[in-house]
């Protein structure tokens, strides 16, 4: 029996219907000028990149070209104003489906991983917003496949990361494509004298692989060991489904069967996003397709195996098909994201929209959602009342706080079309808190741990991930909404275990968390 969903008010009412957060629609004047471009080769990906190069702690962009070039934009915005980029030389890819922000060799500085029609890349970081490529000196192989889905983690006792590569068709296979999906990869550290990590060895193949468009590495079962899941689309592969693979330190992987719970699922899938939705303390996956998308929850979590009840209908979140206008065929979802976009303590969601070309049987005209969650944990569409329902053909995207005002923007990567770019600009009643979690030594930002936050008598629960969504990866300030809380009570649980003390933190307020240390506050200039 599918367990009860648990919803709880935060301290004080919550109103009958959510504040709808007002967009101001910036993109002519941002400065961002990035078109994903191409034809067959890119009709998925156009992923984009959040994370700070700059070392002001403002949120860089990297916005993927396909066909023609990337480009790195500087965040110069000024706190709380309008939002303006600077775009520069670095990183004029060709052949850039996505991107996600990693410190890969752990020394402070953000590193960037582009998946790219061809060679995939491993960028280090060298300070104000320079980059090296660093993918022959880190051992890597970066191959010369289709590659549209990333995800990484520090293994246990790890120095460094795990990165899995998600690869779709076999590009030379144009004719007949269908059932010629190429294998995944899992990239381990390379071990070297003295056991000393020396980079990456060569990759592991995923076989079975059925077209990957999102990964995630996942503690879907609280057990310490996260496990890593996959979304395929199914219009190419044949015999697949949706897959979640075993991941044990020194252990080749090995997929979980349906002799282990796990319930076959074939789905056009697209993007994955995680989030402790009914708060009983365990990951819920949202998976993007078309005309069906689903919410995961976990049927029995007591009973520790993979088997997981779709809820998405019973909440009002099957974004199925548009929501204005007149064409009411089924919807094509690609990047999916939860977040607090009105600071009421309940986490929202976004799902990027847009035809993978001009297919007749799917809207032409699929706005972007904006799926604000109510008090009893149902949803309600806002995307055309917030003003951010464009009709762009949408990818990738990311809702982060460009200006660090405390509340969340957005940036959108269209096929064809300009990238859009939102600053959240109306009157929000809800606080809100922003973290940051650094440790010494490796994955310095805590890649694997949980942030615990107590919501009234239930805790919620936050993992700390780099991949999923499609192509689409950022890395920087958490932000929570606090509603009308003047302070968060939380904790964090460090990648190898340890658990922090609870601690209570101001609202409105920039911290910086380390394992036993006192927190410290952080204040844009």
């Amino acid at each position: 029996m599918i367990r009860a969903l648990v919803f709880l008010a935060m301290a004080g009412p919550l109103a009958a219907e959510p504040v709808v957060p007002v967009f101001a629609d910036e993109t002519a004047s941002s400065g961002i000028d990035t078109i994903y471009e191409g034809d067959w080769e890119y009709m998925v990906g156009g992923g984009v990149a959040s994370f700070d190069c700059s070392g002001d702690r403002f949120p860089d962009l990297f916005v993927s070209g396909g066909a023609g070039p990337s480009a790195l934009y500087i965040n110069r915005s000024a706190q709380g104003g309008q939002l303006v980029f600077e775009k520069t030389d670095e990183l004029t890819l060709d052949a850039a489906i996505g991107a996600y922000p990693l410190d890969i060799d752990s020394d402070g500085v953000m590193d960037l991983v582009v998946l790219r029609l061809g060679e995939n890349r491993l960028y280090r970081g060298l300070g104000d917003c320079r980059f090296e490529d660093a993918t022959t000196a880190w051992g890597f192989d970066g191959g010369d496949a289709w590659s549209t889905a990333f995800a990484a983690i520090w293994e246990r006792g790890a120095d460094w990361p795990t990165l899995a590569i998600g690869n779709y068709l076999d590009r030379y296979e144009t004719a007949f494509p269908w059932g010629s999906c190429t294998d995944n990869w899992l990239h381990r550290p390379q071990r070297g004298p003295k056991n000393a990590a020396m980079g990456f060895a060569p990759p592991l193949p995923l076989t079975p692989s059925f077209c990957a468009l999102s990964l995630l590495f996942t503690d879907w079962n609280r057990s310490g060991h996260p496990s890593l899941r996959v979304s395929n689309d199914r219009e190419y592969y044949k015999g697949g489904q949706e897959q979640l693979w075993h991941l044990e330190p020194g252990q080749p992987p090995r997929l979980y069967t349906e002799g282990e719970g796990w319930n076959r699922l074939r789905i056009w899938g697209m993007g994955i996003a995680s989030a402790d939705i009914n708060r009983d303390g365990f990951p819920d996956y949202y998976l993007t397709s078309m005309a069906d998308n689903k919410l995961q929850v976990l049927t029995n979590p007591a009973d520790g195996v993979p088997v997981f009840s779709d809820i998405a209908f019973r909440l009002g979140l099957t974004a199925h098909r548009p929501y204005i206008g007149d064409d009411l065929n089924p919807s094509t979802a690609w990047h999916p994201q939860f977040a607090d976009v009105n600071n009421d303590g309940l986490l929202d969601l976004f799902v990027a929209k847009g035809n993978v070309a001009r297919m007749p049987d799917f809207a032409a005209m699929d706005p972007n959602n904006l799926l604000l969650q109510r008090a009893d944990g149902t949803f309600v569409e806002a995307g055309d009342r917030a003003g951010v329902g464009s009709f762009g053909i949408a990818r990738g995207a990311q809702l982060v706080d460009f200006n660090l005002d405390g509340r969340l923007d957005l940036v959108v990567v269209n096929r064809w079309t300009t990238a859009e770019i939102w600053r959240s600009a109306g009157d929000l009643d809800g606080n809100w808190l922003q973290l940051r979690l650094h440790q010494p030594g490796t994955n310095r930002d805590a890649i694997g741990a949980v942030i615990e936050i107590r919501r009234s008598e239930a805790t919620e629960r936050h993992e700390i991930t780099s991949g999923g969504g499609h192509v689409s990866g950022s890395s920087g300030w958490l932000h929570f909404g606090l509603g009308n809380a003047e302070q968060a009570e939380l904790r964090v649980i460090w990648p190898e275990g340890k658990a922090g003390d609870w601690q209570a933190l101001d609202a409105g307020t920039f911290q910086i968390l380390r394992p036993d240390q006192p927190p410290v506050l952080w204040q844009p200039d």
